[in-house]
């Protein structure tokens, strides 16, 4: 069993910046891929960034450039630093290993 605990959610305005952290811990033996995903209301869930151990990383193109994923990979942490927000990031973002997914934090961006 793996426990992903978020942390760093808010209401900011556009154009503010945001950091998200993910801590995975329980039966870990090595984790490979750990990414974010959001999901608006009414929207499907889709990734927005993915990042493996060795640290490639991959992001959604609707991202790219304000936001940057990193990881610990000693610590089994995962951070999703977001810049340059905008109305149409609002979100509940999660954080995901292979098959875990984290309870979600809210994000919100005001206009």
């Amino acid at each position: 069993q793996v426990q992903l605990v978020e942390s760093g959610g808010g209401l900011v305005q556009a154009g503010g910046s945001l950091r998200l952290s993910c801590a995975a811990s329980g039966s870990i033996f090595s984790i490979n891929a750990m990414g974010w995903y959001r999901q608006a209301p009414g929207k499907q869930r889709e990734l927005v960034a993915s990042i493996t151990s060795s640290g490639s990383t991959n992001y959604a193109d609707s991202v790219k450039g304000r936001f940057t994923i990193s990881r610990d990979n000693a610590k089994n942490t995962v951070w999703l630093q977001m810049n340059s927000l905008k109305p149409e990031d609002t979100a509940v973002y999660y954080c995901k290993v292979p098959r875990y997914w984290g309870q979600g934090t809210q994000v919100t961006v005001s206009s």
